[in-house]
């Protein structure tokens, strides 16, 4: 089998690493290391300004069909985009999270043609960034227990509850909303899925911050906040069916996301090493065999990520496929982020407003953050459960 790329697809990672390079204000050349970091501060007034001039390159959605913004390009396109946007961390790329990883393939799926054509073409071009509310302060890994409420009234629906850890939903424009509809039912076929305009009269937003001092999460208040009917996604009770779906979509891509920044930082660390004298450990046979060890397991990370983003581009199941994508690469980011601060030793607990700190900071930021990685998207445990179930066919 051949894994190289062709002519075409070797010019495009050119293009978006000089891109990159040329765009991206001095203060981040380096980009973004981690997941969390992208939505404060400074990461976050770059998102706002280079998104737009990636989505006029066509970079956001390549493989979204043409009259929803996109290209028609194929798959292949679509993937290497989103790796060499993490790789080189251009934040943003996502459009908030989920926005051109899942939320535009779940329209592209069962929304209806207005939602579509409302919000994918803005989504392409860079312009609309959303978050994701699912969890809820007594619903995190057993989603469906959440207590949220969306009450039919008229030609609206009138929600109200509370969402917790919803990342970037302090600085989104729009929400990918899951709430109950029912609550007489069995508690996976009484949820309902919403388009939420986070301007919406009776919409809260408070910020969280997390371990490392900034605030990627935010708590989200619904107090009898008015949705227009139109902005129910697909049928009512059936948002279950509709958000696996999309976690196949979200899995896969957080295995895309890492494998673009582990190659990232695993570079960056070989040429450190080589630099004379910048790691003491560089001459060090140990440090050699862990480099090389976490060279082999970045590889595996990239193409566990391609087979399960390519087997949803192609319509095939991918529950186990996306599930071990994101268990793996979420894993290999912690010890990626281990590995690096052995590496770089004292320096590596400077942050990037030292100026002594080693690569921007961005070791400190992977190292402080990485423990969020087997969280999100669901934890660990639950990822081996899927595939243990979907997977292996093992019993419940």
């Amino acid at each position: 089998m051949d894994f190289t790329f062709t002519a075409e697809e070797a010019a495009l990672r050119h293009e978006v690493g000089e891109f990159a390079k040329r765009e991206l204000p001095p203060d981040i050349k380096g980009g973004i290391s981690d997941y969390e970091e992208q939505f404060h501060g400074r990461f976050w007034e770059a998102a706002r300004t280079v998104m737009p001039k990636v989505g006029a390159r066509g970079w956001l959605a390549p493989g979204w069909p043409v009259e929803y913004g996109g290209k028609g390009a194929p798959a292949t396109t679509q993937m290497l985009c989103q790796e060499e946007l993490a790789y080189w961390g251009i934040p943003g790329a996502d459009m908030g999270i989920g926005g051109i990883s899942w939320i535009g393939p779940g329209l592209l799926n069962f929304g209806s043609e207005e939602q579509k054509r409302e919000h994918l073409p803005p989504l392409a071009r860079g312009e609309q960034f959303w978050c994701t509310a699912y969890s809820e302060p007594g619903s995190g890994s057993d989603m469906a227990s959440m207590q949220s409420r969306a009450v039919r009234k008229g030609d609206d629906y009138v929600i109200n509850g509370q969402k917790v850890w919803t990342s970037a939903g302090h600085v989104s424009d729009w929400c990918w909303l899951l709430v109950r509809t029912n609550p007489d039912v069995a508690k996976h076929r009484g949820l309902s899925l919403f388009l939420l305009d986070l301007r919406s009269k009776g919409v809260s937003v408070r910020p969280i911050p997390a371990m490392s001092g900034i605030a990627p999460f935010a708590e989200m208040f619904f107090d009898d906040v008015h949705v227009p009917r139109r902005n129910l996604v697909g049928e009512e009770d059936k948002g279950w069916n509709h958000v696996v779906g999309a976690l196949e979509y979200e899995r896969a891509s957080v295995g895309l996301l890492f494998a673009g920044l582990l190659r990232r930082l695993l570079d960056e660390l070989v040429k450190l090493t080589g630099a004379a004298g910048s790691i003491a450990m560089a001459r060090n046979s140990l440090a050699r065999h862990k480099l090389a060890e976490l060279a082999v397991e970045v590889e595996v990370s990239r193409v566990l990520a391609y087979r399960a983003f390519l087997l949803l581009a192609s319509r095939k199941p991918s529950n186990a496929e996306s599930a071990i994508s994101k268990l793996f690469s979420t894993e290999l980011s912690q010890k990626a982020a281990q590995v690096s601060m052995e590496l770089v030793g004292l320096h590596g607990q400077l942050a990037a407003d030292s100026p002594r700190a080693v690569l921007g900071g961005r070791v400190f930021s992977a190292y402080i953050s990485c423990m969020g990685n087997t969280i999100l998207a669901g934890t660990s445990e639950i990822e081996r459960n899927v595939v243990a179930q979907r997977g292996l066919g093992l019993p419940r």
